[in-house]
């Protein structure tokens, strides 16, 4: 079905429009979807799902639309993470499923990382953080376990089409200013809920100019904003960066239509890119969020690069780029865990990895790893610097732990200098 239409549509009417069999949907109205994609991790995978699939005597709709990841657990830290690793893997194999991802990264990175995602697509994962397949145009959320089983089951799902929220960037970032900084600043803007479960949509010359991983970023830490999806329209970066991870040109050829008109009706708020500072958010909320240079009297114990948002390819060279030939403060412990094998790979053959073990890093397994508040998490009260998208109190340690959010670059000035920086001063 082509998605162009004589009634102007924002993209996420467009994607939930195809995935529905219509031509076009109206905001408010509740429409069943078909799903292209499902993806489950660990966690929320088969130690949730199988019981209440054997309980039913069914079966997953389509295998081949069904994505695993063991992420969360892995590796295991105890018996407990170690007896649900094996029921996934053990279910892995009884189900059939072709594709699982066993131990090479965080979800959110790994799914798109081997060419799952596509312009036009309808998706749903078993994480909160799912909204970040939007920055290849698709539309993708989060839903809980048993609204996963439905969607095992028949491959639909029923939604209530959202309005857009537009975030529209003009101007260009600065060096040393990321997508995280752009996020935490409209958190701080908008709040936890700024969001209300509706779409929003990243647009502007800021996005434009932003690489597949910084978009994904933006789509990623939507979560946050109490967005259901965080949509990027899909462009020439989006198109290069998927041929470039081998996805057949059919799976293009619809790319360009997915985009929201010109005369379709959203809320749209605008930004600055070129006048935003580097952002950081204090304990315990990603909402409160001000300037990097109203913390400077922050002394962080351990710098943490990792997480779904923070330590892809590019974060690694983000960071590596403010301590190549340093080393880290003293008092200050670095940790680095690279969100996919791959990206970790490529940092070590560019030399990232060698960069920041020689400033220092202690390197981590490719894992959600403390983020999630597994492994290796914070010890009483430390004070951290970190690159993950969420500080809320004792999701990463004791309670007595205070995590303070900040982009992979502002981590790595901080963890240099002993104090929470501004990596603009050391880049310059």
């Amino acid at each position: 079905m082509n998605a162009s239409t004589s009634l102007p549509q924002t993209l996420a009417q467009k994607l939930i429009a195809r995935a529905a069999g219509r031509s076009h949907v109206a905001v408010g109205e509740v429409v069943t979807c078909n799903v292209d994609l499902a993806m489950f991790h660990d966690s929320s995978g088969p130690r949730r799902l199988k019981p209440m699939l054997d309980e039913l005597g069914a079966d997953i709709w389509d295998k081949n639309k069904v994505v695993l990841v063991l992420d969360h657990y892995v590796p295991a830290q105890d018996a407990d993470a170690q007896k649900i690793i094996q029921i996934t893997r053990d279910t892995a194999k009884q189900w059939q499923l072709p594709h699982v991802i066993d131990s090479e990264g965080i979800c959110h990175v790994v799914l798109p990382e081997r060419g799952h995602l596509k312009p036009g697509m309808f998706c749903v994962g078993g994480d909160s953080h799912s909204p970040t397949g939007g920055a290849f145009g698709c539309y993708m959320f989060g839903i809980g376990a048993t609204e996963m089983l439905g969607v095992c089951v028949t491959g639909q799902i029923w939604v209530q089409v959202p309005r857009t929220l537009r975030m529209h960037w003009h101007g260009r970032l600065q060096a040393g200013v990321s997508a995280k900084d752009m996020m935490l600043h409209m958190i701080g803007r908008f709040g936890m809920n700024g969001g209300q479960y509706q779409a929003v949509e990243f647009s502007g010359t800021a996005v434009q100019a932003m690489s597949m991983a910084e978009r994904m970023t933006l789509s990623n830490m939507s979560a946050e904003m109490g967005a259901q999806a965080g949509l990027i329209a899909a462009d020439a970066t989006t198109l290069n960066h998927l041929r470039s991870i081998g996805v057949a040109p059919e799976h293009l050829e619809s790319a360009g239509q997915w985009f929201t008109d010109d005369d379709a009706e959203f809320e749209q708020h605008m930004f600055d890119a070129t006048r935003l500072s580097p952002q950081v958010a204090a304990p315990h909320s990603p909402a409160n969020t001000r300037d990097v240079a109203e913390f400077s009297d922050v002394l962080p114990s351990i710098a943490y690069i990792g997480a779904c948002t923070g330590a892809k390819l590019e974060d690694l060279r983000a960071a590596a780029s403010v301590l190549k030939g340093q080393r880290v403060a003293a008092g200050v412990q670095l940790m680095v865990a690279p969100a996919s094998a791959r990206d970790q790979a490529q940092a070590h053959q560019e030399g990232v990895m060698q960069i920041l073990q020689d400033a220092g890093a202690i390197v981590l397994p490719n894992s959600c790893g403390a983020c999630a508040g597994y492994g290796a998490t914070f010890p009483e009260g430390a004070t951290v610097i970190s690159s993950t998208a969420r500080n809320f109190k004792g999701r990463m340690g004791p309670a007595s732990v205070n995590v303070y959010l900040a982009s992979p670059y502002t981590v790595a000035a901080s963890a240099l200098r002993g104090r929470i920086s501004d990596a603009r001063e050391v880049l310059a």
